[in-house]
């Protein structure tokens, strides 16, 4: 979780690191242990998105911030939903959250996440199997979670427990697995 310039000499096979400088160390940021197993999620879940080798300085940006706020708060796991949307968005693979995705009719009231179909869908498109509801309360929350800064809708960190889990759940759909730090990121959770 450092920022550092480095100088490579490529090889045949591998390429050999002749020199190292380190720019901006994020140590004390994440030095306890809730702090960097949220800042090893973060870096899996945008290793696994991302491209080698593609430069996306919107998610680097992304990933900085992010890294750089874990230790200014007490609870550093309640940063992931919101950088797992923004993430999502810089992707642009975040699911439509003003209208649903099957019918095309505002979302008002309650909605229903769809993994299938790539987004919410109100009441009357909502499928048999089971899905994660969220109230009135918590589609607000999800699309703030979601809100870049400076925009219409006003960005927050705070996640209701439904809108956490429907992120959760888009960000598992699309990577096709739950990212394996999500589990020690829980575990330090439940003993909070």
């Amino acid at each position: 979780m450092s920022e550092a310039t480095l100088t490579f000499h490529r090889g045949r096979n591998l390429d050999v690191i002749t020199s190292a400088e380190t720019i901006r160390s994020r140590w004390t940021a994440i030095v306890e242990p809730s702090a960097f197993a949220t800042a090893h999620l973060l870096a899996e879940m945008v290793d696994a998105f991302c491209e080698l080798d593609l430069a996306l300085p919107e998610i680097y940006e992304l990933l900085v911030g992010a890294i750089g706020a874990l230790g200014q708060g007490p609870a550093p796991a309640a940063l992931v939903p919101r950088f797992s949307l923004r993430l999502l968005h810089a992707l642009g693979l975040a699911p439509p959250d003003v209208q649903c995705v099957r019918c095309g009719n505002d979302l008002t009231g309650e909605a229903f996440v769809d993994l299938d179909a790539g987004g919410l869908v109100c009441e009357a498109d909502r499928g048999p199997r089971e899905t994660i509801e969220l109230d009135a309360a918590d589609l607000a929350n999800f699309r703030a979670l979601g809100a870049p800064r400076g925009g219409v809708i006003r960005p927050t960190t705070f996640a209701t427990d439904r809108a956490a889990r429907a992120v959760d759940a888009f960000v598992t759909y699309h990577l096709g697995k739950r990212p394996r730090a999500r589990a020690l990121v829980d575990a330090f959770e439940d003993r909070s």
